[in-house]
């Protein structure tokens, strides 16, 4: 029900998601001037690729958990269930990026140092979408308590 503002919300956070998985998430130059680029499913640049998999996995799950969410307008407590089941993805994600944002210069680029490196706009997307997730949970919960207190009426 697109009338709904929760499902707005969802809708951000499933495009938001979707922009994380294909948009660079970080950049590295080394001390030889090339640059290497984070993104969902890999480390690469310089000829080299080191796989990141998981958080590859984990955004995905993120990007699909909201969209699933908003067919289940029937069934608010488990659309409120699934919203908290996104923050944590969401909060994995976020540690995710953080963890291979300092591991992959000491993993994947340690015969180069790294001379700078730079988070994009796509980092910053899963914890913009943990605040809109609990905007669109917040609202799923005040849908149901207005519910409860109209069955209480009749």
């Amino acid at each position: 029900m697109i009338q709904r503002i929760q499902t707005l919300y969802l809708l951000l956070v499933t495009a938001l998601m979707t922009l994380t998985l294909f948009l660079p998430i970080a950049s590295f130059t080394g001390d030889n001037s090339e640059v290497y680029t984070l993104t969902a499913f890999a480390l690469t640049g310089g000829g080299a690729s080191q796989s990141s998999i998981w958080l590859g996995i984990i955004l995905a799950i993120a990007t699909a958990v909201p969209f699933v969410t908003i067919f289940l307008f029937k069934n608010r407590l488990l659309q409120l269930r699934l919203c908290i089941v996104e923050v944590i993805l969401l909060l994995g994600a976020t540690a995710f990026v953080a963890i291979y944002f300092w591991l992959s210069s000491a993993n994947a680029l340690e015969d180069i140092g790294v001379a700078h490196r730079q988070f994009s706009w796509a980092a910053i997307m899963p914890v913009v979408s943990i605040i809109i997730t609990v905007l669109a949970a917040r609202a799923i919960f005040k849908d149901e308590a207005l519910v409860r207190s109209l069955d209480r009426i009749r």
